[in-house]
């Protein structure tokens, strides 16, 4: 797998680059956040991204909202 170190999505306004998540401009309601597998530290971004280490940044809040969707509302329930 190669790792995910920018996005290049043309087609969308970008917003926002972060340390390690890129955030571009959908429409007036939605936003698209693209995790990347750039590493962080110290505020300072590392030049060798660990790939597949976005992905796992994405899924992690998934689980957890699906386990939390009886008990708290969320954005995925």
């Amino acid at each position: 797998m190669q790792p995910l170190y920018e996005s290049h999505l043309t087609s969308l306004p970008l917003i926002n680059k972060g340390k390690v998540r890129d955030i571009y401009d959908i429409d007036d309601q939605h936003l698209l956040i693209v995790t990347t597998d750039r590493i962080s530290a110290f505020d300072a971004i590392l030049p060798t991204p660990i790939p597949g280490k976005g992905r796992i940044l994405t899924e992690m809040p998934q689980f957890w909202m699906h386990k939390m969707e009886e008990i708290v509302p969320n954005q995925l329930a």
